[in-house]
């Protein structure tokens, strides 16, 4: 194979001659990085994946032939067919390349075969590869030394993952490890930043993989820069002329007097014992301190200024996805890092606690099954740098399943090293909603892993940015917001999806201000109070939620013999204060789970007493963002339903009843509290469930047609009256709207009765934030 690479190499240099290339599985980082230095080496670039991507489009941009999906067609013509590590023997361009004796090669030998056109630095270790090779890169660039770059990531400061300076004579190349590859590579310069036990799925074990590092420094003709803070990279140089070490002591290069810095990390670096100068990384951590002393060292020795070394690292930002700030307010910093070994672990969390957050908040997606097994104690014990953790299902990488091994296995195996608070959240696509519910002020929250869990990050940012828009628009202590707040914490049935934005003004202007800004942006609005009468859907509510909680919102009073009451005041509150202060007909609210301003929307009532039988005046805040006050004959009011509170929302209110003594009060009140508790349920449920139609009573009817006791799933229709469903505990909504539909279905076929429901359903029945 090497001399095939060989004569590849040579071939892909003659530019009178320019080849016609194919990439299967163009899309991958990797391959997108092969097709920017063949484009730039000037050859006809094609390349094929499943889907269109972002990647795939700036591509284009620079001359790739793309096609999607991957087709036979594609590869007609070709002189050469390079496919990632991701591509199977039936991939239909694979297979058709075969058949027509197309030369193929995979990623890593068409790398070898340009690395071998320059004098090749290749940058090797388990981990902080990209980093490095990132460094070394831009060090290089800014030194005037024009290289050639190939690295594992987009890197902003370098503008690509991938480029191809025809003037320069050295390429600087992420060596990937873990295929056994690395063996191939003839560089003339190398930098081992660590060896350890990983990708167990291809190695055997560590002594294999030191065989594969050995060769690739056996191949080099140059410099050899390793880190001497890892006894197998240190191990492996010995009786090297060649090798240059970097360390924190008693190495060629060494990083003195370090002092963390908000985002970044300043130190001395020594070179044999003499101050060559002093450096200010532009990243954080004491492990990127590390990267930069093997950066350094190989600059140094490829004959780069220091002046112009630290200038360089200076004014390096990282690689994507490599501990990268993705959102930074007052309050909150949420970072995206890439680490999915053990070790990558530590170092991130180290970085995270050196920037003195409140706490550390981390989301961790495992990544291969094999990896999760093998490493299983030690992610279990690096994860408790952490104050709280989230696990997801393992990101599975082409790899089969291996049974007994999840997600869960590592939340096992965090419970045996200490007492750091661990979930398990399976699906990746919504673990966002549990962590982002979890945060508070002051908290770094760090999403970790390979494979997709930097979509939870993304999502996270984007709705912290509004609702801590939102939160600005007041004075603090005026309103409280929460992500994704469970709607079972807030509803009587305990059951329903996340709010994705929750909201607690606890003042008027408060609440109009969060109002305001919703409208303004088309963006859904809606106020709950205390949740009875109400069913969430298992998908949540898209939008706003605005629960009026404290302040003048919890306030009643009495004023010239009525009672004044804010929206979000208990029923059973009011009622107690009218009887403190002599006032009859309340009587009706002590039994009833919901505050004012709910029982005010559906035009609440019992013992044959409405809501809007006692209302004075309503003071609300109506469509244009305006605070008006109402007098009761001007609102319409109908059985359960008041129109003018589907736009407007109310405030606060004036209610009324009769002077009577404290004894007949007292006698009413026990009445209805008698009545409730021998004729309702008292486990869980939103209440009524169905309007009385004119036939019959709602209760009855189910009574009639047999259905008490009934269930689906963990809902249940009460025992004790036929109008109530209940959760029995753990209920989804989407079961106990399977059940209403039941009663309704048996009622209509049965009684040729149409049952209306007089709780209210809303949200969604699918996550869709």
């Amino acid at each position: 194979m090497k001399q095939a690479i060989r004569d590849w190499s040579v071939r892909l240099t003659q530019k009178e001659t320019p080849l016609r290339v194919h990439l299967i599985g163009v899309a991958g980082s990797g391959m997108s990085g092969l097709a920017l230095l063949l484009i730039g080496m000037g050859h006809k670039v094609s390349g094929s994946d499943r889907v269109t991507s972002s990647e795939t489009e700036r591509l284009q941009g620079v001359g790739l032939r793309f096609s999607s999906p991957h087709t036979g067609e594609a590869v007609q013509g070709a002189d050469l067919v390079v496919y990632s590590s991701a591509i199977r023997p039936e991939n239909p361009a694979f297979a058709a390349a075969k058949l027509a004796g197309i030369p193929v090669l995979r990623r890593a030998e068409c790398l070898a075969a340009i690395l071998f056109t320059k004098k090749g630095i290749v940058v090797s270790g388990t981990h902080g590869k990209t980093t490095t090779s990132s460094m070394t890169s831009h060090i290089l660039r800014e030194a005037g030394i024009h290289p050639s770059h190939y690295v594992g990531a987009e890197i902003p400061v370098l503008g690509s993952n991938a480029r191809w300076e025809e003037e320069g004579e050295y390429m600087v190349a992420e060596g990937d490890e873990s295929d056994g590859t690395l063996a191939l590579y003839e560089p003339e310069c190398s930098i081992v930043l660590n060896v350890e036990a990983e990708h167990l799925d291809y190695y055997r074990d560590l002594d294999h993989i030191c065989e594969v590092f050995t060769k690739l420094l056996d191949q080099t003709r140059g410099r050899i820069v390793y880190c001497k803070e890892c006894p197998v990279a240190s191990k492996l140089q010995v009786g090297r002329a060649n090798a240059v070490s970097y360390g924190w002591q008693d190495a060629d290069y060494v990083a003195a007097d370090i002092r963390e810095l908000r985002g970044s990390t300043a130190f001395t670096v020594m070179r044999n014992g003499e101050a060559l100068g002093n450096i200010e990384l532009g990243i954080p951590g004491r492990h990127n301190v590390l990267n930069a002393l093997g950066a350094i060292a190989l600059a140094d020795g490829v004959g780069a200024s220091f002046p112009l070394i630290a200038r360089a690292l200076s004014t390096f930002a990282g690689a994507k996805r490599r501990f990268e700030t993705k959102y930074l307010s007052r309050e909150y910093r949420i970072v995206d890092d890439y680490g999915h070994h053990p070790t990558e672990l530590a170092a991130t969390l180290q970085t995270a606690r050196s920037l003195n957050p409140g706490r550390v908040v981390v989301l961790f997606q495992p990544h291969r099954y094999t990896r999760t097994q093998a490493l299983a104690e030690e992610f279990g014990k690096a994860l408790q740098a952490a104050d709280q953790v989230f696990i997801t299902d393992v990101y599975a990488a082409s790899e089969t399943p291996i049974e007994g091994i999840s997600g869960m296995t590592l939340v096992e195996a965090m419970k045996r090293h200490g007492d750091v608070k661990v979930s398990y959240t399976p699906t990746v696509a919504t673990a966002h909603h549990e962590a982002g519910n979890a945060l508070e002020p002051g908290d770094l929250f760090i999403t970790l892993g390979a494979g997709n869990v930097h979509e939870a990050g993304k999502r996270i940012s984007e709705d912290l940015k509004v609702l801590e828009e939102i939160l600005r628009l007041v004075p603090a202590g005026e309103m409280a917001g929460k992500l994704y707040e469970p709607m079972r914490r807030h509803t009587t049935m305990l059951a329903g999806g996340p709010a994705q934005f929750w909201l607690e003004p606890h003042t008027f202007q408060a609440f109009a201000e969060a109002v305001t800004y919703c409208r303004e942006r088309g963006m859904a609005v809606r106020v709950v109070g205390r949740g009875s009468n109400l069913l969430v859907r298992d998908g949540g509510i898209r939008g706003a939620v605005i629960h009026p909680s404290g302040g003048a919102f919890s306030d009643v009073r009495v004023e010239n013999g009525m009672i004044i009451a804010g929206a979000g005041a208990r029923l059973k509150k009011v009622a107690s204060v009218a009887q403190a202060a002599g006032l009859g007909g309340f009587e009706w609210m002590e039994g009833i789970p919901g505050n004012v301003g709910g029982a005010l929307r559906m035009n609440a009532g019992a013992m044959g007493i409405e809501m809007f039988d006692q209302v004075v005046n309503l003071t609300c805040l109506d469509e244009d963002g305006v605070i008006r006050k109402r007098a009761r004959d001007e609102i319409e009011v109908e059985y359960r339903n008041v129109a003018l509170l589907r736009r407007n929302f109310a405030l606060e209110v004036t209610l009324t009843g009769p002077v009577d003594s404290p004894e007949n009060i007292q006698a009413r009140w026990n009445e209805s509290r008698n009545k409730r508790r021998t004729s309702q349920p008292i486990a869980a449920s939103a209440g009524c469930m169905f309007k009385n139609p004119a036939p019959v009573p709602a209760g009855k009817l189910v009574d009639e047609l047999g259905l008490k006791g009934s269930r689906f799933g963990k809902a249940e229709v009460s025992t004790v009256h036929g109008n109530f469903i209940c959760n029995t505990g753990g209920a989804k909504t989407s079961e106990i709207l399977s059940l209403v539909e039941q009663i309704r279905d048996k009622a209509r076929s049965e009684r040729g009765i149409e049952m209306e429901m007089e709780v209210k359903v809303i949200g969604e029945d699918e996550f869709s934030f």
